[in-house]
Parts: structure tokens; sequence; C-alpha cells
């Protein structure tokens, strides 16, 4: 049976440029001082600073609960009168608040130097805002409720690194599955189950957010409908297992729907319902980039907005 899974938050992009990296601040790490990066555009967009009216942070050892809205950095957003529920650790609200996401490789250097607690212990946060706050808005009272309740002390530096940039296979020409959003089915239209249990007859069903269908052959079907290029092109590392960041070098702009498939390389192929293993036939993930979305990485070097973290402490309850 097929299982969809949207995935996780800590699955991006800083307004200002397409990825940016998290990493703690050390003596031995800092090495010649570089400049701050400018205040990013979605927040000057979202207003500047901004906090709750009223927030409670406390340990949470029960069992998890989803939050009201994603906490990504996809537009994907619920109205919820201005209030924000969620159970996570510290380095998830961090992401959520800078709209950042990190490659598993990133996020692992990260952890490495910050204390063990900022991601294995969960923390129940419940806060409401007056009005009716966007997203982004709501990224910008979180800033505040880490600074305040966690002490967190955060920089931006621009940094050179090795990256992957994703580009067009031919000039200006896309391929069969990634097209402009406006060209496909509304955010309006319906898209669930079939009466007899069918997948949706548009993946994934809803706009705003990533979907990922894991089939019983091992192959993947990942997909979005009015994301963009900058979002499409952080999402790879994750999907791909690529250890680098993405950055989008396509020059489209707009909003568009994808859908890839792919089966991943392994040493071995799964069993089938014999227990006799099966030889899957399927693009490797490269190669469905390629003549599914018209789209190809290469590597080179480039400039990235590294989120430095310089304090942070254990709150105490309230």
């Amino acid at each position: 049976m097929e299982m969809e899974k949207v995935w996780a938050t800590l699955l991006l992009a800083g307004g200002w440029m397409p990825m940016a990296v998290l990493q703690a601040q050390t003596a031995a790490d800092k090495g010649p001082t570089e400049q701050s990066a400018a205040v990013p555009a979605w927040q000057i967009v979202a207003g500047g600073k901004k906090a709750f009216e009223v927030a409670s942070v406390r340990p949470s050892q029960g069992p998890f609960r989803p939050p009201n809205f994603p906490l990504d950095e996809g537009d994907a957003y619920a109205a919820t009168g201005g209030r924000f529920n969620a159970d996570f650790p510290l380095s998830v609200y961090i992401q959520f608040a800078y709209k950042i996401r990190l490659t598993q490789e990133q996020l692992q250097s990260l952890l490495a130097q910050l204390p063990k607690w900022v991601a294995t212990d969960r923390f129940s946060i419940q806060a409401r805002a007056e009005g009716t706050p966007t997203k982004d808005q709501m990224r910008l009272m979180m800033q505040s409720l880490l600074a305040d309740r966690f002490q967190l002390a955060v920089h931006f530096e621009s940094r050179q690194v090795t990256v992957l940039a994703l580009t067009l296979v031919k000039s200006s020409k896309t391929g069969p599955k990634l097209r402009p959003h406006a060209e496909g089915p509304s955010c309006d239209d319906s898209a669930g189950p079939a009466a007899n249990g069918s997948p949706p007859s548009v993946f994934p069903a809803r706009c705003d957010v990533y979907a990922l269908m894991v089939k019983p052959d091992r192959s993947r079907q990942a997909g979005s409908r009015n994301t963009t290029m900058d979002l499409l092109a952080s999402s790879l590392p994750s999907l791909g297992s690529l250890g680098r960041p993405v950055l989008d070098q396509t020059g489209l702009t707009g909003r568009f729907d994808f859908v890839l498939e792919w089966t991943p390389e392994a040493n071995s192929p799964p069993l089938t319902d014999t227990g006799v293993a099966s030889d899957p036939q399927g693009p490797t993930f490269l190669q469905a980039l390629h003549d599914q979305l018209g789209l190809k990485l290469e590597a080179t070097n480039g400039r990235v907005q590294i989120l430095v973290v310089d304090h942070v402490e254990r709150p105490s309850e309230n």
C-alpha cells in the first residue's frame, strides 16, 4: 500500500538567498571577519521585529502533538486566529524562525557544537498574537520569543562554500513534469482521494506543501504545487542525499508545479512478496531530474548566508 508523507520540518530558503546554513560559533571556527548579511527581504516585507501578546514555554515529555500549521520554510499556512501551538526541539524552532533548511550534514555539524538538549529536548510552545498574522510574521514573533526565553543570540555571515548549481538542461525550456502553476490545476480545486480509495488525481493534493510518496518497490514520487525554484532547489539535497546546498541558477521566476519519480540506488534490491529479490527498473535521481524536470546539477562555489549561533540557554519553565 502506498504511503504519502509530508516532508518534516527539518527538511530552506532565506528570502535573500536560496539556501541558508545554520552553525554554532566557536573560537576555532571564526576565521577572518566577514561582513554580516543584510536583513532578509522576507523580514522587511513581514514588517520587522514583532512579538506575541502572550506565550508559554514548557518542557514536553508526553506524546508528540503536531503543530497547528507547518513549521517549514514554505507558504503552507492555516488560519489560526493568531494562535501558535507546537511541540518540537529548539533546533526546529530556530529553523522556522529564520526561514532556513539544512542538509543532514549541516544539521549534524550544527548539533555537534551546541548543547545536546537543543536537538533532543522538546518544548511545548503555546502563544497568541494580535490580529491575523501571516506565516512570516509568526516567524518574526518566534525570533523575539527565542531571544527572550532561550536567550538566543545569532548573526548572519556570508561565506564562500562548495555548492551545487541548479541549471536548465536546455535554455528557457523545462522538462515535461515541471510546468508553470498557471498551466495546472488551481489550488482551489479539490484533489482528495477518490471514493474507491485510489490516489488523488492531482499530486500533491494540496498546494504549498512538498510531498513524498514511497512505493512498495522502493521507488519514490515527490512533488509540489505552487512552489518556487528557490524552494525546489533547496529540497534537492534531502531528496537526493546530495550532501551539499543547491542554489537555483535556472533564471526561472514565478510559481511552478512539479512531480519527480525515481528509484534510489542501493546495494541490494528489495524483496518481492515471494521473498525473491526484485530488480527495480527506474531512473536514478539525477536521471529523473534531467529527463523529467529538464534540470541538472553542476558543482561550483557560491556564497551562502550562515546563521551563526552566538549564545543559547535552557529556558526556565513559565
